[in-house]
C-alpha cells in the first residue's frame, strides 16, 4: 500500500495514435533512461485503463491498478531503487490491456497510462523540514516510445458477460525482448498526450488501498489422459449483443435484440452436414436452410450443446438464424463439419470479392485451425452476415423497460426467405458480420465439440509435464488427428497459466481450463470461454498469460504440429489477496475438519483485489455475498483492509442508483435489494470487528441515503414492494422479480434496525429513530399481510393479483426467524419448521442460503442440528473430490443432468463453516467493538474435542482447545495476548474446568 507522502503530479496521461477506446487492444511503451549515480530512492507511481503489466529491465514488477470508479481511479507505487545501477541503461516497459468495453469490474473509459518515476540520488542531502528532496524525475509524456502489440489478436472473444476477452498470442508475431533496454524501440511511434492528472475520465486519482496480491508458482498433481482429438471443420465465436446493439461497450446491461445471422453455404459435393452450436450464450436460435425450419426433436447433444445433423445435396444452400433474445454478452459458438470441401459467405459479399473462404474435410481442416492462430493478420471474406437488428432494447432491471417489438415488417417478411436472393429488397438490413466481432479461433467449440477422439496409451514419462524438472514431456504427433492431455492441477487455482515448450514454428497450443471431471466425463465451462491459444514460433519458448482464470483441471492440445512437442512444465501462477493461515480450525471430526479446510481455501481463492464470487466464471464483486465472505475473512485471516475497501466501493455506483448496484464497480446496472441490506450490516459488524467508528461515521451518509430511497418503496399496506431482480436463494421458491416478496421485506426490518445503531454512533440521533419507527411499522405489516393463517406460515411473496404464493419455503421461515419478525405462537411454529422442515416446503438450495440458516440455529441454540446440516450438506463435496465449496447444492433444481452438481466449483459465498466452526464450536466471539474483549463458550455438539485459532483485528489471536472427559466435564484451554479480556460461557450441562496458555 502506498505510506509515502509524494511530490505532486508533473506526468500526464499517454496513448497512441487511433481510436481513444480502442476494443481489446494490447498497447506497449517503454521510456529508456540512464542514473547518473547510485539512487538511495525510487518511488515509481503508475494507472493505467483498463490494466497494466510493469516490467523493469525485463523483470515483471507489478500488476494493477484495483478496480476501481473512473471518479477515484487507483494508482499504485512500488519502490525501485534496487533494480537501478548507476551509469547502466534502464527502461521502464508497460504493457496496457484496454478492453474499450465495460464488464462486472470496469467502466468503459478510454486508454491511457500513467507513469512518474520520482527519484533521489545517494549523495543528496536532506532538505530543512527533514523531507526528502526529489533529484530528478521520469514522467509519462511524448518522450514515450509506443507500439500496439502485434502478437495480440484484438478480435478474440469475451471470455464471459462478467470478464473482458479470451487471449489469442502469436509468438512469431512479436519479439519478447521488447521489455529490455538493449531491444530497438526507434521503429514505435511517439506517444499522444491526453492531458495533465484530473483530465477526463480520471478525474481524481486514489492511492491504492490494499496490499498487492501473491504471484505464487504453483505446479500441477499429474497428467490425467492422453487422446486424439479432432475438432470440426470450422467454427467461430460471434459477438451478437455488440452487433445488435453498437451502444453496448458502454454499459453491461442485458440487450434484447431482433434479428438474423445468414450465410451461403456451398459443398461441391452431396454429403452429410453438421450444423453445431457448442454453446449459443444464452440464445435460443431457429435454424432454417433453404426456408425449411427446423424444430427441437430434429437436434441431437445434451443442451446447451446443440447438432443439427442434415444432408445436403452439391451446390448452394441459404442457411438463416433467427437470434432473436436476450443476451448480457455472451458470445455465440457455432460451426460446421462436413467430410467434403465447403465454403461459409456472406450474403453481403459480391462474387467477385468472395475469395476462398471455404475449409476442407479430413486431413485439411487442421491446417485451418492452425491458420486459424494468425487471423487477425489475414483479410478473411466475411462468412456471416447480420440481418437487422430490427429492434434493440436495453433491460435494466429495476427501471421499466419496454418490450422488444417482434412485429417489425421486414423481421416478420424475412422469415419467409428461402435463398439468398430472397434478401434482396432487405438490403439496407444487411450487413457483414466482420472483425472484431468474429473470433475465428474458437477454442471452445474446438474443445467441446469433437468429431472424432481416440483413447492413447500414456507414457510415464508425460509425467515430466507436471514436476519442476528439467525433463521433458513429448506429446506425439498422432496422424490426422491433434494431441490433447488433461492435466489435473489437484485442487483449484486462480492465477495466470504459464508453460514452457520446444515446438515447431506454426504449431498451436490451446489451453482450456475447468473446473470438474469424473470418471472421464468433463463439466464444460458454459457461458465461460476458459480458453486460450497460443501460435508457437521455433524452438524453445516460455510464456505466461496474463489474463486471470480459475480452474482445476487443463485441457492443453497440441494442433498441427509437424515434430513433437516437448513440453518442460505447465504450472499455474497462484494470485490472491496476501493473507496467512492464523485461523485454524481441527477436532475429533475428520469431516469437519475437511468441511473446514476448504471453506478457507474456497475464501482464498475469492479474495482478490475485491471480494469476488468465484475465480473461474465471473471474477466480479457481489456486493451481499461478500458480507458473508467478511465474517469467514475475520476467522480465517484476521482480514481487515479488504473488507473496508469492499464497503467503501458500494456507494460509487449512487450514479447508477442511490438504491446501490449489486456488484461493484461495474457496467451492469442491477439491484438486488437483500444484497444492499446485507452490506449494510456488513458495514456494521465491521465496526464490531475492527472497532473503527471513524469509518461508520464515513460511511454512514450513504447508509442513510440509501434507506431512505428503500422506504419509497413501502406501499399501501405498509410493506415493501419493488419491481427488480428479488433475489436470495438458487431454488425453486417464488421470489418474482415484482410485487412484494416476504424475505426481502423481513431483512429490510432487520437492516433497518442495524442501519439505526450505525446512525447512533455516527451520532444521528433524528435519523436513527425514524429508522427504528419504520421498522417497527414494517414489522406490523409483515405479521399482518404476509402470514397465511390457513397454512400456519409465512408465505414466501404476494402475486400481483393479491394471492399468496404457492410455494412455502424453508428460506422464508429461516428469514423471518433470524430476522426477529415473529413472537408468541408464531415463533414456536418458525422453531419447529426450522428444525424439522415439512418436506412440502422448498428446500434450502445453496451453501449461501445455509449462512442463515446456521445463523437462526446458533440463535435457537441448535448448534448440534448445524454441524448434522454441515456434514450432510458439504459432505457430499468432499464425497465427489471437492478441494472447494460449491455455489450451489445438487438438489437445487437448477441442472436437469444429475452428473451436474454445481454451477461454479468454488464460490466463496458459500464458505460459511470456517466461520461458524470457530465462532460456536471453538465458541470465540467478540464481545465489545475492536474485540478488546471477548467471549469464549465452546459448544461440543457431541465432538469429543476441539482446538484451533481465530485471528484478532490488530493482531495477534487467540488459541482455543478443549476436550470432553467423561459424562459431562470439558477441559478447556485458553491462549490470548493480555490486553484481551476473555469472558467464559460454559455449555448447558458441562461442567468447565479452565487452563490459561501464555
Amino acid at each position: 500500500m502506498n505510506q509515502s507522502v509524494l511530490p505532486e503530479w508533473k506526468a500526464s496521461w499517454i496513448w497512441g495514435s487511433g481510436e481513444p477506446s480502442p476494443r481489446n487492444e494490447w498497447r506497449c511503451f517503454r521510456r529508456v533512461f540512464t542514473s547518473g549515480s547510485s539512487v538511495r530512492s525510487a518511488k515509481l507511481r503508475i494507472s493505467a485503463d483498463s490494466r497494466y503489466v510493469l516490467y523493469i529491465d525485463g523483470k515483471l514488477l507489478g500488476r494493477g491498478p484495483v478496480r476501481s470508479w473512473p471518479s477515484a481511479w487507483a494508482y499504485d507505487e512500488y519502490e525501485i531503487s534496487h533494480l537501478l545501477e548507476a551509469g547502466k541503461e534502464t527502461v521502464i516497459a508497460v504493457l496496457v490491456m484496454h478492453y474499450g468495453i465495460s464488464t462486472f469490474q470496469y467502466i468503459r473509459g478510454r486508454g491511457g497510462l500513467l507513469v512518474q518515476l520520482d527519484m533521489q540520488n545517494a549523495d543528496s542531502g536532506f532538505a530543512s523540514g527533514g523531507s526528502n528532496p526529489i533529484d530528478w524525475s521520469i514522467v509519462s509524456d511524448a518522450s514515450w516510445k509506443t507500439a500496439i502489440h502485434q502478437g495480440h489478436d484484438p478480435n478474440s472473444s469475451r471470455i464471459s458477460c462478467q470478464i473482458a476477452f479470451t487471449e489469442i498470442m502469436d509468438a512469431g508475431k512479436w519479439d519478447g525482448r521488447w521489455v529490455t533496454a538493449a531491444y530497438d524501440d526507434s521503429g514505435w511511434e511517439q506517444a499522444s498526450v491526453i492531458g495533465p492528472v484530473g483530465v477526463k475520465p480520471w478525474t481524481e486519482l486514489v492511492p491504492r488501498d490494499i496490499p498487492y496480491l501473491t504471484e505464487e508458482p504453483v505446479y500441477p498433481s499429474r497428467v490425467e489422459s492422453l487422446h486424439g482429438v479432432k475438432p470440426p471443420a470450422w467454427s467461430a465465436v460471434i459477438d451478437l449483443y455488440g452487433m445488435m446493439s453498437p451502444d453496448s461497450g458502454y454499459h453491461a446491461n442485458n440487450i434484447a435484440f431482433c434479428g438474423y445471422l445468414a450465410t451461403r453455404m456451398m459443398l461441391e459435393e452431396s454429403a452429410p452436414f453438421t450444423i453445431g452450436i457448442p454453446d449459443s450464450g444464452r440464445i435460443a436460435p431457429v435454424i432454417r436452410i433453404d426456408g425449411h425450419q427446423y424444430e427441437s426433436e430434429d437436434y441431437t447433444g445434451e443442451e446447451p450443446e446443440r447438432y443439427l445433423n442434415v444432408f445436403l445435396e452439391a451446390g448452394e444452400h441459404f442457411l438463416l438464424l433467427d437470434v432473436t433474445g436476450v443476451s448480457h454478452g455472451h458470445g455465440f459458438h457455432i460451426g460446421f463439419d462436413c467430410e467434403v470441401p465447403f465454403q461459409l459467405q456472406a450474403i453481403d459479399v459480391t462474387e467477385a470479392k468472395a475469395l476462398a473462404t471455404g475449409v476442407s474435410s479430413g486431413e485439411e481442416s487442421e491446417a485451418s485451425a492452425v491458420e486459424a492462430a494468425g487471423s487477425a493478420a489475414q483479410p478473411y471474406p466475411p462468412e456471416f452476415s447480420l440481418v437487422g437488428p430490427f429492434d434493440a432494447v436495453a433491460i435494466i432491471d429495476h427501471q421499466p423497460t419496454r418490450p422488444l417489438n417482434r412485429e417489425h415488417p421486414a423481421y416478420q417478411a424475412i422469415r419467409h426467405a428461402a435463398s439468398a436472393s430472397g434478401l434482396q429488397p432487405f438490403e439496407a438490413w444487411i450487413r457483414s458480420v466482420d472483425a472484431p466481432f468474429i473470433n475465428r479461433n474458437d477454442v471452445f467449440a474446438a474443445c467441446v465439440w469433437k468429431k472424432a477422439e481416440t483413447v492413447q496409451q500414456m507414457p510415464a514419462s508425460l509425467q515430466h509435464a507436471v514436476t519442476a524438472g528439467p525433463d521433458a514431456a513429448v506429446l506425439p504427433v498422432l496422424q490426422g488427428m491433434d494431441t490433447e492431455i488433461v492435466i489435473d492441477f489437484g485442487r483449484e487455482l486462480s492465477g495466470y497459466i504459464s508453460f514452457e515448450l520446444d515446438a515447431a514454428s506454426g504449431t498451436v497450443i490451446d489451453l482450456y481450463g475447468f473446473e470438474f471431471m469424473k470418471d472421464g466425463w468433463r463439466q464444460h465451462t458454459y457461458q465461460l470461454d476458459n480458453t486460450l491459444r497460443y501460435r508457437c514460433r521455433e524452438g524453445r519458448q516460455v510464456y505466461t498469460s496474463l489474463i486471470r482464470r480459475g480452474l482445476r483441471y487443463l485441457a492443453l492440445t497440441a494442433r498441427g504440429a509437424s515434430r513433437p512437442v516437448r513440453l518442460f512444465e505447465v504450472k499455474m501462477i497462484q494470485s490472491n489477496f496476501p493473507v496467512a493461515n492464523i485461523g485454524s480450525f481441527r477436532s475429533s471430526d475428520a469431516m469437519l475438519n475437511e468441511i473446514w479446510r476448504i471453506s478457507r481455501d474456497t475464501t482464498r481463492l475469492c479474495m482478490e483485489d475485491t471480494f469476488v464470487d468465484c475465480p473461474a466464471y465471473e471474477q466480479a464483486y457481489w456486493v451481499g455475498d461478500a458480507r458473508n465472505e467478511a465474517l469467514v475473512g475475520y476467522y480465517a485471516f484476521g482480514a481487515k483492509e479488504i473488507v473496508e475497501r469492499c464497503l467503501k466501493l458500494v456507494p460509487g455506483s449512487d450514479f447508477q442508483t442511490p438504491l446501490y448496484a449489486d456488484q461493484v464497480p461495474s457496467g451492469w446496472n442491477s439491484v438486488i435489494p437483500n444484497w444492499t441490506f446485507f452490506w449494510v450490516t456488513a458495514c456494521l459488524e465491521y465496526y464490531q470487528y475492527a472497532g473503527r467508528d471513524s469509518f461508520l461515521k464515513e460511511i454512514w451518509p450513504h447508509v442513510k441515503r440509501t434507506m431512505e430511497q428503500y422506504l419509497k418503496h413501502i406501499d399501501d399496506k405498509g410493506l415493501f414492494a419493488f419491481d427488480g431482480w428479488n433475489l436470495l436463494d438458487w431454488a425453486p421458491f417464488e421470489q418474482p422479480n415484482e410485487g412484494v416478496v416476504a424475505p426481502q421485506n423481513m431483512f429490510l426490518y432487520r437492516t433497518l434496525n442495524h442501519a439505526a445503531e450505525i446512525g447512533t454512533i455516527a451520532g444521528d440521533q433524528e435519523s436513527s429513530e425514524r429508522f427504528r419507527e419504520e421498522a417497527a411499522k414494517l414489522k406490523t405489516s409483515i405479521n399482518a399481510h404476509l402470514w397465511d393463517e390457513s397454512r400456519q406460515a409465512y408465505a414466501d411473496c404476494i402475486r400481483r393479483d393479491g394471492s399468496f404464493s404457492e410455494t412455502l419455503s424453508a428460506q422464508t421461515q429461516v428469514a423471518a426467524h433470524l430476522c426477529d419478525v415473529a413472537e408468541g405462537e408464531r415463533l414456536e411454529k418458525l422453531k419447529s419448521y426450522i428444525l424439522d422442515p415439512p418436506q412440502s416446503f422448498v428446500k434450502i438450495g445453496s451453501p449461501f442460503m445455509s449462512f442463515f440458516y446456521y445463523e437462526a440455529l446458533a440463535r435457537m441454540g441448535r448448534l448440534d442440528v448445524m454441524v448434522n446440516d454441515m456434514r450432510e450438506s458439504y459432505g457430499i463435496m468432499i464425497e465427489n473430490g471437492a478441494t472447494a465449496c460449491w455455489e450451489m447444492y445438487p438438489w437445487s433444481g437448477y441442472f436437469k443432468d444429475p452428473r451436474i452438481l454445481t454451477r461454479s466449483h468454488c464460490h466463496a459465498w458459500s464458505a460459511g463453516p470456517a466461520y461458524f466452526l470457530g465462532a460456536h464450536i471453538l465458541g470465540v466471539q467478540g464481545a465489545s467493538p475492536g474485540w478488546s474483549k471477548v467471549k469464549v463458550a465452546p459448544q461440543p455438539c457431541g465432538l469429543k474435542r476441539a482446538s484451533g485459532s481465530v485471528p484478532l483485528p490488530d493482531g495477534g489471536r487467540i488459541d482455543v482447545s478443549w476436550r470432553v472427559e467423561g459424562k459431562d466435564q470439558l477441559l478447556l484451554t485458553i491462549a490470548a495476548p493480555s490486553q484481551v479480556e476473555i469472558e467464559i460461557v460454559a455449555p448447558e450441562s458441562y461442567k468447565l474446568k479452565v487452563e490459561y496458555g501464555n
